[in-house]
């Protein structure tokens, strides 16, 4: 009788101790959500952030006022324009 009563408590214990571990291995870091890959603004300037460790430089297009623009971008967060400019920008596929 003491196992049965016993087991519920064990699973329920396994259970919660993997869903702390899932829970602390997901969550992401201060800077991660600060300043997130590829493109993104805030109240007033928009920016790109080009994450690697390689060193490498990218083409980016920059969907602005008028015409599309490209932009070599090297590794790191680099200001594109200000906010109400520029509605979006993303990795062309190619190094300059």
């Amino acid at each position: 009788m003491p196992v049965r009563r016993s087991l519920p408590a064990v699973i329920g214990a396994l259970a919660l101790g993997l869903g702390m571990s899932l829970t602390s291995s997901a969550s992401a870091s201060p800077a991660a959500i600060q300043n997130p890959c590829g493109f993104y603004e805030t109240h007033t300037d928009a920016y790109y952030n080009h994450c690697t460790s390689d060193g490498s430089k990218i083409l980016i297009e920059i969907d602005d006022w008028g015409p599309n623009t490209t932009r070599c971008v090297g590794p790191g967060v680099t200001w594109i324009g200000k906010a109400g400019d520029v509605d979006g920008a993303w990795y062309i596929g190619r190094i300059c």
